[in-house]
């Protein structure tokens, strides 16, 4: 196994897990769109690796997006609570 066979399986993991797991999937986003820069940097890397690692990134942007989303959400929840005791 070739480093850009793992590191595009590891960005297109993370990515899809980074949608799934609510807050923890934000710093599971971040590596994945970390794996899925490099292994698009790599200059040879086949078609197939290619579409995973793009397909990596853009799982990973959506859950970033979701995360950030979430916890913003939460936020303003908590701040409306708190502002009705």
């Amino acid at each position: 196994m070739n480093d850009e066979d793992s590191s595009a399986k590891a960005s297109i993991i993370l990515g899809v897990l980074s949608i799934l797991f609510p807050l923890m999937g934000l710093i599971l986003g971040i590596l994945g769109l970390s794996y899925a820069n490099k292994t698009l940097k790599i200059t040879d890397t086949s078609e197939n690796y290619r579409g995973m690692a793009m397909g990596g990134k853009i799982c990973s942007i959506v859950g970033i997006c979701l995360q950030v989303l979430l916890i913003l959400l939460i936020s303003l929840g908590v701040a409306i609570i708190w502002s009705f005791t």
